[in-house]
């Protein structure tokens, strides 16, 4: 049976799970929603209480009742690249491959049901409290004096989006910032804002979850970092991410946020404190790994493809392992 990997072709990091898939000897076919209608076609026939369905990519044929696993890496927009494209064609193909996947018995990572309601930050804090994680004090807002009066309980901020990375093509990674003492907050009634407590941070923790494995990486806090530099993706560091063990109710916790947001996947950023506690910042349900297993050894993309290869019937989840994995 397949695996079926719906990502861009510049994605490198599906590179890496596809490489283990090859190793294995696991028929695996990547497709770019994008490129429906012209690249990749599709056909789906339901008759006298029987259906049956296709994909073709590439000149290779694949069933849908052949497939074993979807994996919804960083798929693009259904009929993106098409000769004429449209929002009504985005639609018409979205709904067309995405309601065919959703027919086959293939398990996924992640659902898209469960992937778009995952990408909510304000759901993402709640779930995490709820979970057992320790979330910053956080105010998202429209309203100015709710924003000068959240500053004034909570001195020290940083201001975020609420949604991530903006929306221009390509897409653009909008970094965490800083508050400053005598931020006018009257703009915060143009749009929603995110306005958090600042975790005086001694490191980064990137947690990746892969089923019930659980890879964790540190990277420390240099000696002399200016304390501006709040968002680890555009700090200067020289220092790598390393393996590091998960305490067990952190991974209790964690396995109850992916429980409860139905997911099989999750890279977790947290801030761990001069005192060791590692503060939820986000949960990114198709982020990034590869700069974590270069620097670490941890085998994620090997752990990606054992879980997306395993057999229907048995367990999608592999034994748990909690700590440092090389």
């Amino acid at each position: 049976m397949t695996v079926l990997i719906l990502t861009s072709e510049e994605d490198v990091t599906a590179d890496m799970v596809v490489l283990r898939l090859n190793e294995a000897g696991v028929p695996v076919v990547r497709l770019d929603p994008a490129d429906l209608p012209s690249r990749v076609a599709l056909s789906a026939e339901y008759v006298q209480g029987v259906s049956h369905g296709h994909l073709s990519v590439a000149g290779r044929l694949v069933s849908m009742s052949g497939l074993r696993s979807v994996w919804v890496r960083r798929p693009g927009a259904p009929a993106a690249r098409a000769a004429q494209p449209s929002a009504w064609l985005t639609e018409e193909a979205s709904q067309a491959l995405y309601g065919m996947l959703r027919c086959t018995d293939a398990h996924w990572m992640n659902h898209p049901d469960a992937a778009r309601r995952a990408r909510h930050k304000p759901w993402q804090l709640r779930l995490a409290q709820r979970s057992g994680l320790p979330v910053p004090a956080t105010l998202i807002t429209t309203f100015p004096q709710a924003a000068r009066e959240f500053s004034e309980r909570f001195p020290d901020l940083v201001v975020k989006p609420v949604s991530g990375t903006h929306p221009q093509e390509p897409p653009r990674a909008v970094p965490t910032s800083r508050v400053a003492p005598d931020t006018d907050f009257s703009a915060v009634a143009f749009g929603p804002t995110l306005l958090q407590r600042r975790v005086p941070k001694r490191a980064d923790i990137r947690l990746t979850a892969v089923g019930d494995r659980l890879f964790a990486a540190r990277k420390a806090v240099e000696p002399d970092a200016d304390p501006d530099d709040v968002d680890v993706r555009f700090a200067p560091s020289l220092s790598p991410w390393a393996p590091v063990a998960v305490r067990p109710p952190v991974a209790t916790a964690v396995h109850t946020y992916l429980r409860e947001a139905g997911l099989a996947y999750g890279a977790f950023d947290f801030a761990e404190d001069t005192e060791g506690v590692w503060w939820f910042l986000e949960c990114n349900q198709s982020g990034q790994f590869g700069f974590v297993e270069m620097d670490t050894d941890q085998p994620i993309a090997r752990a990606i493809a054992q879980w997306l290869a395993s057999p229907p019937g048995e367990p999608r989840r592999p034994a748990g392992e909690t700590g440092p994995a090389r």
